[in-house]
């Protein structure tokens, strides 16, 4: 995607830097932090996700003719800091966790290092980003542990607009999903695409017959035929008949699933057709598909609960502001004070303490060691340092953009997801996986 990002943010982040200017504080060095309070009811572990698609955001957080105009005539800031906007490009530094880790309440996911007035233009930009992917991915991994190992696509583009349905693809991805419907997440991210044909298409022939053997010329035996367009055992017959014993895979979209997969396995069976996939949707979360685990499924598709986080469309994170330097140079923690929102100031560091199975079993946060600090992380204690550099000096990290990046995030979510423990796999209600302990 091309073109500015610099509106893609709220009124305030703007009207606050420019009360900065005018009294000079502006230009304090600040460390901001993107965490999460806690984790949506009843999850045990939050997947983070987003990350490259920030990065190449605020690559492109620039205040061109066309903003700089609109914020103008729309009286905005005030002139002078409009000339600073025109000049403003992202100088600092960010660490954070890297794509595809898993991440608890509290954990520092994303610290940004820069003057208040660069970070703060950020806060709206990130959050959008982080809360909206993380939620996907979050949802998404845990449909992914209950599919135990069988195929499950995303097709929920439907459900949601044009951008977020290419984020939502990504996201999902990157959690373990193994293709997306989305074309346009396939060309930018090098997603694996799928999808035949949906009832509109059996609907428009004359019979389901003649639209099956439409299909099978077009797209040969392999295809996936959708047998619930009338009656499902009749679909069923009438599949096999026109593709053989050969056909690919049959789709199921509505009913009794454990009780339909049930009857047309058994049917394909007896057709000889043995060897045919099934793969059902009709919109799935991961209940309905944990309640398929004996049946046999043999690919699920996604749509809806995906791409809202089922149930959790966003994941809660916020963007505080934790430390600044004074006027003789020290960084200082400063923090809200709130009881019901409070946060914990600092320039912080993180690590995960791992048994000697190498399972996850407490999140350490280490306050005033920031990252990249001398955290001691003590011999023998198997500690796995979590915080990576993402951006140094206003240049991102090219190895967590575009779709190397994603690819590479998809493969760390698989390592990450491995040291949980196997509580952190339940599906009811219950506390965070392992704590978060501050030192």
């Amino acid at each position: 995607m091309t073109g500015s990002a610099a509106l893609f943010t709220d009124r305030y982040e703007l009207t606050m830097v420019d009360a900065a200017l005018q009294d000079g504080t502006a230009h304090r060095e600040s460390l901001f932090e993107a965490f999460a309070r806690r984790l949506p009811d009843g999850r045990r572990y939050g997947v983070v996700a987003g990350t490259g698609r920030l990065l190449e955001l605020i690559d492109r957080f620039r205040f061109e003719d066309a903003e700089l105009e609109w914020l103008r005539e729309n009286r905005v800031v005030r002139p002078e800091s409009l000339d600073w906007l025109a000049d403003y490009r992202f100088r600092g530094d960010i660490w954070g966790y890297r794509e595809g880790e898993v991440y608890f309440p509290g954990s520092p996911l994303l610290t940004i290092q820069a003057t208040f007035a660069e970070a703060v233009l950020l806060e709206t930009v990130v959050l959008s980003t982080l809360n909206f992917d993380s939620s996907v991915a979050s949802a998404a991994a845990r449909m992914v542990s209950v599919a135990l190992g069988r195929p499950i696509a995303e097709m929920g583009s439907r459900r949601t607009n044009e951008r977020s349905a290419v984020a939502a693809a990504r996201a999902a991805y990157i959690a373990g999903f193994d293709a997306t419907s989305n074309l346009e997440a396939g060309r930018t991210w090098d997603i694996p695409t799928m999808g035949t044909a949906a009832h509109a298409f059996t609907l428009l022939h004359d019979s389901e017959e003649d639209a099956f053997r439409a299909q099978v010329r077009a797209f040969g035996t392999e295809t996936t035929l959708l047998v619930d367009t009338y009656d499902i055992r009749r679909g069923v017959e009438l599949a096999v008949r026109v593709a053989g014993q050969g056909l690919g895979a049959v789709r199921i979209d509505s009913g009794d699933l454990p009780t339909v997969v049930a009857s047309v396995r058994e049917q394909l069976d007896e057709l000889g057709a043995v060897g045919t996939r099934i793969t059902v949707t009709s919109d799935l979360d991961e209940f309905t598909i944990a309640g398929l685990s004996g049946a046999p499924v043999d690919s699920y598709g996604v749509g809806t609960s995906v791409v809202t986080g089922s149930g959790a469309p966003a994941a809660g994170m916020v963007y505080k502001l934790v430390a600044r330097r004074d006027d003789a140079g020290e960084w200082i923690s400063v923090a809200k004070a709130s009881t019901s929102k409070a946060s914990v100031g600092g320039r912080k560091n993180a690590a995960r303490r791992l048994d000697s199975t190498r399972t996850a079993r407490e999140e350490l946060v280490f306050i005033g060691d920031g990252p990249g600090g001398d955290a001691e992380f003590e011999p023998g204690s198997h500690l796995r340092p979590l915080m990576v550099p993402l951006v140094t000096g206003g240049v991102a990290d090219a190895a967590y953009l575009g779709a190397a990046g994603t690819a590479a995030a998809r493969a760390h979510r698989a390592e990450a997801m491995q040291e949980l423990p196997i509580e952190a796999f339940r599906l009811g209600r219950g506390e965070a996986a392992i704590p978060t302990t501050y030192r």
